[in-house]
């Protein structure tokens, strides 16, 4: 016996057609009013715009930078007894709340350094 045998032949496509547009654009309209929520406040919002604006433009800033930023979270570990892994510490820099601005600074102060500098920048990657 083949499976094709006992498949379907046909398939059918089923899908809502609507016939009146006015009442089709009436109906989504209605749908996508959604409840605005209340604002948050972010209390970091400053500190965070402030790190997206910093513009790198010293060649001592930026390796100063690249330095003190890691490449990659210092806290990942693989904790090893007797050659065996008992246990893995996750990268806890994901829990910091200004992680993606100051990674981005650590990578315009390498694009500055690359591009406008023309240096190796591959000690620090």
């Amino acid at each position: 016996m083949k499976v094709f045998d006992s498949t379907t032949k046909k398939i059918f496509f089923a899908s809502w057609v609507s016939l009146n547009p006015t009442e089709a654009s009436n109906t989504s309209a209605t749908q996508l009013n959604r409840p605005v929520s209340k604002p948050h406040f972010d209390a970091l919002k400053p500190l965070r715009r402030w790190l997206d604006h910093f513009k790198v433009s010293d060649r001592q800033l930026a390796h100063r930078l690249c330095h003190l930023i890691p490449a990659q979270c210092p806290f990942e570990r693989d904790v090893k007894l007797l050659g065996r892994t008992l246990f893995h510490i996750p990268p806890m820099c994901k829990l910091n709340p200004l992680y993606e601005e100051v990674v981005s600074l650590r990578f315009r102060a390498l694009c500055y350094l690359a591009d406008e500098c023309g240096e190796d920048v591959s000690q620090y990657c």
